[in-house]
């Protein structure tokens, strides 16, 4: 039986077909329905406003993903003759909160449950003392994130519960999705345009406005460029516990263009052996299309609480119970999945292991070379990731492809991921100073070959560090080469087992505390790549003391000057 009266069926059959859309988004709001992805919070429309609702999209990305989404975000919403715009984070002023009428974040998340580089200033500003009451504020946030970390789109979490403490109303509860986000995101999106419809249905922009035609390069993530392994070099000598590879990509006849702090996105295929591994511990060794997709398809050196939840759950096996115990993340952290079903046997279908596992994702690394220098070639440093587990060798999933397993001259499917937020400065004449350990030396090779490729006059001062300067010199003679040529001014090096004292970059900056101040009060842009939960804080603080110091400042007034320079784009991080 047709639960609506015939009168409203005859009133729905006269409504054009924007009216029936705008309706059809307005009632599946208003209804709290269990089909939709997120839990959604009755929109407060406002027929007494005169004016169109003006929405801000804003993406807090650090490899593309969010801002991506956001993108499709935005452009859904125009379609609906929703005035709406794409903003960045980098390139927010969040003094403009408090006039926002409705803002729709995209957010990633690095490191432990941290905001990316672009939203720091955001994320400061929304925690600090100037932080506005937003009463007035609609918003809804999605996260995007990888459930191997522990703590799982935990900027989105902060950003989302941040914004309901200041008084803001949530037009939807905080959506999350996983590196395979592609479904989650859409879905996610199509509520918040419904949602966002029902905030004015009688917003003057009513006619649907088709999207501006985008021209996608012709290689991207989706379709990646095979590129030939030209060369692969250690760079690190015989005795050093560290194993770094010189990495020389072929991109002739791709077009693929890139500038000097981008990222270069990798596809790799799984190591045999390990799949073969897993297979047997889990009694498939027989099935060769599941061989096929554990290589090429699947993510097996990676674990997740999701992968250990469900394996648990079919394996029924008190001792790993026990193992897991109270922290799921530290298990997790500390087991490979590999050992998790040889320590652990079970037998599984090929439906339940493809089940417990997430799609292979590329990785993502930063390019070492400025392409006005090497032309159609691509450069990177990477780092093998080699460790033992239960007496077993084991190593990493995509940096063991690269540095071990691809033949060279053989193809690698890679793109360019482009970064925005970490770029030279325009001022060719503008100092610089370029903070980083082990290969995150990778992007200032890039900036340094770009700077001297285009005869830049704006010096050069480069602080690095590693464990031993005999072992762990990165491109020790083209560094010195430099300097001599006169494109790098000034070098520090931090070789923190040289000495029974250990010496990171963060004691050079202090040591070079007058000169760091000069270099600011000259202009100077300050970059820092590498790792992000010890060595980028540690350098940060160490920046915060020098600016105290040295400028006659508060702790708390030299925080706001260095959020000043990321607010200038004079301070940019590429951390990981």
């Amino acid at each position: 039986m047709n639960p609506l009266p015939s009168e409203l069926l005859k009133q729905l059959d006269s409504l054009d077909t924007l009216q029936l859309a705008w309706l059809s988004g307005f009632c599946w709001a208003r209804s709290g329905s269990a089909a939709a992805p997120v839990a959604a919070a009755e929109p407060v429309p406002d027929s007494s406003v005169a004016a169109p609702l003006q929405v801000t999209v804003l993406s807090a990305s650090q490899t593309g993903n969010a801002r991506g989404v956001a993108a499709e975000l935005t452009e859904a919403l125009k379609a609906q003759g929703i005035a709406a715009r794409h903003i960045g984070a980098a390139d927010y002023k969040p003094k403009n909160l408090a006039e926002e009428q409705v803002l729709l974040l995209v957010s990633s998340t690095q490191g432990e449950g941290e905001p990316p580089e672009e939203a720091v200033s955001l994320h400061k500003f929304l925690h600090g003392k100037k932080a506005p009451q937003l009463k007035g504020l609609q918003f809804a946030v999605l996260g995007l994130g990888d459930s191997s970390y522990p703590k799982f789109c935990g900027a989105a979490r902060d950003f989302d519960e941040r914004l309901a403490a200041l008084g803001a109303t949530r037009l939807a509860d905080a959506g999350e999705c996983d590196l395979d986000y592609q479904a989650a995101a859409a879905a996610w999106v199509q509520h918040i345009v419904s949602t966002v419809q029902a905030l004015a249905p009688h917003s003057p922009n009513t006619a649907a406005t088709a999207a501006a035609p985008v021209s996608a390069a012709a290689y991207n993530k989706e379709n990646p460029f095979a590129a030939t392994l030209l060369t692969r070099q250690k760079i690190t000598g015989r005795y050093s516990d560290k194993d770094v590879r010189h990495i020389e990509l072929d991109l002739a006849g791709s077009g693929l263009q890139y500038q000097a702090g981008d990222a270069l996105g990798v596809w790799f295929d799984n190591d045999p052996a390990l799949a073969d591994e897993i297979l047997a511990a889990v009694g498939l060794a027989e099935d060769a299309a599941l061989r096929e997709a554990l290589i090429h398809d699947l993510e097996i050196t990676q674990n997740t609480p999701q992968f250990v939840r469900g394996y648990a759950a079919i394996a029924q096996n008190p001792a790993l119970d026990a193992a897991i115990g109270e922290d799921i993340n530290a298990f997790v952290q500390a087991h490979p999945i590999v050992g998790i079903v040889q320590q652990y046997p079970a037998v599984l279908s090929a439906e339940q292991l493809r089940g417990l596992l997430r799609p292979l994702t590329p990785r993502l690394y930063s390019i070492s070379s400025a392409q006005d220098e090497v032309g159609e070639e691509v450069h990177l440093t990477v780092g093998a990731l080699h460790y033992r587990h239960n007496g077993h060798s084991r190593e990493g999933g995509a940096s063991g492809f690269l540095t071990r397993r691809a033949e060279e001259d053989s193809s690698i499917r890679v793109f360019v991921e482009p970064n925005p937020n970490f770029r030279l400065p325009e001022n060719d004449a503008a100092p610089v100073i370029m903070i980083g350990s082990g290969t995150g030396i990778a992007p200032f090779r890039a900036f340094v070959q770009q700077r001297a490729a285009r005869g830049a006059e704006g010096r050069n001062w480069l602080i690095f560090g590693n464990p031993h300067a005999s072992e762990d010199f990165l491109y020790q003679t083209e560094w010195q080469q430099l300097a001599k040529d006169g494109y790098l001014h000034r070098y520090h090096f931090a070789w923190s087992r040289d000495q029974e004292e250990k010496v990171y970059v963060q004691h050079k900056i202090r040591e070079q505390a007058a000169e760091v101040w000069q270099w600011l009060q000259q202009g100077a842009h300050v970059y820092v790549c590498g790792d992000a939960a010890r060595m980028a804080k540690d350098v940060e603080t160490a920046l915060i003391e020098v600016i105290a110091a040295q400028g006659g400042m508060s702790r708390d007034d030299a925080d706001e000057f260095l959020d000043e320079l990321r607010q200038e784009k004079r301070y940019q991080r590429d951390v990981y």
